[in-house]
């Protein structure tokens, strides 16, 4: 019997395509996704993408979706118990591993496999170590599309917000940029790819800038126009 898998899903390129490898693996049971969703905007932390775009995507990829909601602003103590939280409903739905679409990090994947250490639940990293300009041409290749949800402007020209994650756009990028975003440079909402059952249409709205980052809303196509901070 196959281990059961949850996936941490930010709603980007990395963590859709790492959902699609794990079942092209089929090493393990994907049972869900799980993605900290800042409570007081109903919005996926740090990419910012509505709640019900995130449900969109999880209907779509076929898996219920676990929200872990955290406040604004969060402490380090308040997400590590949002944290164990989760583990502790995994350890409760039998689920032994947590997939994460980390590509470099040390630091990051360190911290994860600390924090899970002892617990029950292993860490897994399906992507991790592949060159990130190879697994950009490789998401894009098997009709991952995605659109710039939040950029970091220190790093990457804010006429880039709200742009589709296409070849055209790792042209525009910066020679210093990561092609994947791995460093923060940019975080995307993905609309379409093999890991979704069919593609989502939305609409790309009005772009803001807050607490030195630059969001792009976007909704769902057809949708009611609702107003709601990003």
């Amino acid at each position: 019997m196959k281990p059961r898998a949850i996936v941490a899903w930010s709603s980007g390129k990395d963590s859709a395509y790492a959902l699609h490898v794990l079942r092209e693996r089929a090493e393990v049971d994907v049972v869900a996704l799980f993605t900290t969703v800042t409570a007081p905007f109903a919005r996926v932390s740090m990419h910012g993408v509505r709640t019900e775009l995130l449900r969109e995507q999880a209907a779509r990829a076929g898996l219920p979706l676990w929200e872990v909601e955290i406040p604004r602003p969060c402490s380090n103590a308040e997400y590590d118990a949002a944290m164990r939280r989760l583990v502790e409903r995994a350890r409760r739905e039998d689920v032994q591993r947590i997939a994460f679409g980390d590509l470099f990090l040390e630091d990051v994947r360190r911290y994860r496999e600390e924090r899970l250490s002892g617990t029950g639940v292993e860490p897994m990293f399906p992507l991790w170590g592949i060159p990130t300009a190879a697994l950009a041409k490789e998401m894009l290749n098997a009709g991952v599309e995605a659109v710039l949800t939040c950029i970091d402007p220190r790093k990457v020209p804010r006429a880039l917000a709200g742009r589709r994650y296409d070849a055209a756009l790792l042209d525009a990028l910066p020679a210093d940029v990561d092609p994947c975003g791995e460093n923060g440079e940019f975080h995307t909402f993905v609309t379409a790819g093999p890991m979704l059952s069919a593609p989502i249409a939305v609409n790309v709205g009005p772009t803001v800038e807050r607490d030195g980052f630059v969001f792009t809303d976007v909704t769902l196509r057809g949708a009611a126009p609702e107003r709601r901070s990003v």
